[in-house]
């Protein structure tokens, strides 16, 4: 019994290891990240370039490059951190960078893993 126990603790320790990610921030399916960002309290961000976020993107997304040497200073101007951040780009590629440097910085961040092809791919709504 108490191998089985130890087996099973080890198990789910691997598993919530995965969820969370070395930087501090969580990666998240698009029906978990559709979930989280259902509750109005959590700030939207997109970090594509203007012109990617001009072609469609998330309904209420804030959009800040993270590519433009000015993302961090931009991002502590626009977000609240006392409030969680979504956070997602095209692929996840970028979401991540950023992902690192918000919560390098004290906020509270989790990514989505497919960014906006998951989600358009998955049916999300998109703004234009």
């Amino acid at each position: 019994m108490k191998t089985i126990l130890t087996v099973l603790g080890a198990v789910l320790a691997f598993l919530w290891a995965c969820q969370q990610q070395p930087g501090g921030f969580e990666t998240l399916s698009v029906d978990d990240f559709r979930s989280l960002i259902d509750d109005p309290s959590v700030q939207r961000l997109d970090v594509r370039t203007t012109a990617e976020y001009t072609e469609g993107h998330i309904p209420g997304s804030l959009n800040i490059n993270v590519l433009d040497s000015q993302f961090a200073p931009m991002a502590d101007s626009l977000l609240q951190k006392d409030r969680p951040v979504a956070v997602y780009c095209r692929s996840g590629k970028r979401s991540k960078k950023a992902a690192e440097v918000l919560t390098r910085s004290g906020y509270r961040v989790y990514e989505l893993a497919t960014g906006f092809q998951g989600w358009q791919a998955a049916g999300g709504d998109v703004e234009k």
